[in-house]
C-alpha cells in the first residue's frame, strides 16, 4: 500500500507585508516574499484604484494575472468580489497565496500556477475586472491586452487595471478611463470604447 505523500511548504523570507485597505478583511496584513522583480502595489495606489472601481467590484468576476503578493486579488475579495482567479508562474508565490487564502478563510478564489500568456489562451469565461501588473521591461502588457481582446476575456463594460513603467499603446477601440502616476509607475483603468 502506497502512503499518501504530504507536501511540505517552505517559504522564502518575507520582505514585508501589504495591508488590506477595506472590506471584511480591513487591516489584515499579507506577507510578501523577497523575490527579484516582485513589486506589490503600494497601499495608496490600491486605495486610489479601489476608489475608482468601488461601484464595480462587488459581485464582479476578477482575474489577478501576475498575482505576486495577491494584494489586488485579496483586496477585491475583501470588497465582495464574487470570484477572483489569481495566476502566477512562481511556485513559492502560489504556495504563499494559498496560505493567505487559508488564513483569511477565503472561499471565492482560485489560485493557479501557470504562465500568464498560456493561461490567457485557455477557454475561460470572461471577466468583469482584470488586474495586470506584470514584471516591468518585458513588454508583457501589450501582449496581454492583445490576448484579452483576441480571446474575448473581458465582459462588455469590463475594466482592465494596468501598472506600467512607461506609456502604453492601447489596443484599437480602447481608451483610458482613469490614470495617475506614483513615482516612476503609471497606473490606469482602461476600457473598450462604446460604439456610437
Amino acid at each position: 500500500m502506497r502512503r499518501k505523500e504530504r507536501r511540505t511548504i517552505v517559504f522564502v523570507a518575507a520582505s514585508g507585508k501589504v495591508r488590506i485597505i477595506a472590506g471584511k478583511w480591513r487591516g489584515r496584513k499579507l506577507d510578501v516574499l523577497d523575490l527579484s522583480g516582485l513589486r506589490p502595489t503600494p497601499d495608496r495606489v490600491r486605495e486610489t484604484l479601489f476608489n475608482w472601481i468601488q461601484q464595480d467590484v462587488a459581485g464582479a468576476r476578477c482575474l489577478d494575472l501576475f498575482a505576486g503578493s495577491g494584494a489586488l486579488g485579496f483586496e477585491a475579495l475583501s470588497r465582495d468580489a464574487a470570484e477572483v482567479i489569481l495566476v502566477d508562474s512562481n511556485p513559492k508565490i502560489v504556495d504563499l497565496l494559498q496560505h493567505h487564502a487559508r488564513t483569511l478563510k477565503s472561499e471565492n478564489q482560485s489560485i493557479q500556477l501557470a504562465d500568464a500568456m498560456s493561461w490567457l489562451r485557455q477557454d475561460v469565461e470572461a471577466f468583469d475586472i482584470i488586474f495586470l501588473d506584470p514584471p516591468f521591461k518585458q513588454g508583457l502588457i501589450e501582449e496581454c491586452c492583445a490576448l484579452i481582446v483576441e480571446e474575448s476575456l473581458l465582459k462588455p463594460g469590463g475594466l482592465v487595471y494596468i501598472e506600467s513603467e512607461k506609456n502604453l499603446i492601447l489596443p484599437d477601440g480602447w481608451h483610458i478611463r482613469k490614470q495617475k502616476k506614483a513615482g516612476q509607475v503609471q497606473f490606469m483603468l482602461i476600457e473598450q470604447s462604446k460604439e456610437t
